[in-house]
């Protein structure tokens, strides 16, 4: 075996354990695919039929009146009666505990919701895999990142009609496919000094999903060199399910290049095998 084949093995072996690792969690008890509603939540207390409680949105942030014998857990504590989760950040998340089901508390496009999530749920239990495409090295870029100097807020449509997310961008990624440079946006990542851009391409709606894919990029060097790894584009929880919110890409990341790389429409969404 050569060094050559070596590194290929090595990298088909990295890019196999991110994806394992991603479709743990989309699948685990309480991932995404355990959700069984979205409830948005208004002034007016109502109860579901999926969680236990009676749930409003108030001024001064959440609530939830729990009925005699009905109880959460909510941090390691049990409560009980009416419990306050006090306003919710933009875009964060509160689980509480009900038997082996979570009760997600989050707030998303400035609207207060509940989203339970059930171990049992039908999505998760019928869950197998996503189809991608095989990773392949030309997919891999060597990037750019243009700093926008200050973080400039960015509005983007949601997977929801009507709801909108306000994301900061700190720059755009520059990178080249087969001679030709593009610019995506870019959001923070999920650790900081990372980032993240939304897009969609030509294979959209044909063999990927149509309204978006996700793509994590490590820091920034010294320099400002950044790995563009389109074997990662990911799927976001809307691909699977409708009770996501999921931002969609700014008009600019709508690349005219068909990205036959990462995760490929979900079977859950007719996707082939």
């Amino acid at each position: 075996m050569t060094v050559q084949d070596v590194d290929l093995v090595s990298f088909v072996r990295d890019w196999e354990q991110w994806h394992s690792a991603k479709e743990e969690v989309l699948s685990g008890p309480h991932g995404f695919l355990a959700i069984t509603s979205l409830r948005w939540l208004s002034a007016e207390p109502a109860r579901f039929e999926d969680a236990p409680g009676a749930w409003s949105s108030t001024p001064d942030g959440v609530v939830v009146e729990l009925e005699e014998g009905e109880e959460l857990t909510v941090e390691g504590v049990t409560v009980r009666g009416r419990h306050d989760f006090g306003v919710i950040a933009e875009r964060a998340s509160v689980n509480a505990g009900w038997d082996d089901a979570v009760i997600e508390v989050a707030k998303r496009g400035g609207h207060d919701i509940v989203r339970p999530r059930h171990p049992d749920s039908a999505l998760r239990r019928a869950f197998s895999h996503t189809p991608a495409y095989a990773p392949e090295p030309h997919w891999v870029r060597t990037g750019r990142f243009l700093s926008f100097g200050e973080p400039r807020p960015v509005t983007v449509g949601a997977a929801v009609e009507g709801l909108e997310h306000v994301y900061d961008s700190p720059g755009q990624v520059e990178f080249d496919l087969d001679g030709t440079p593009y610019r995506l946006t870019a959001f923070n990542g999920r650790t900081p000094g990372s980032l993240m851009v939304l897009f969609t391409d030509g294979t959209s709606g044909v063999t990927t999903y149509a309204a978006n894919r996700s793509l994590q990029i490590g820091s920034p060097d010294a320099e400002g060199r950044v790995t563009v790894d389109f074997n990662r584009a990911g799927n976001l929880p809307c691909a699977y399910t409708d009770l996501a919110t999921c931002p969609l890409p700014p008009a600019e990341n709508r690349l005219p290049v068909a990205v036959e790389a990462g995760e490929r429409i979900p079977l859950e969404r007719g996707g082939q095998p």
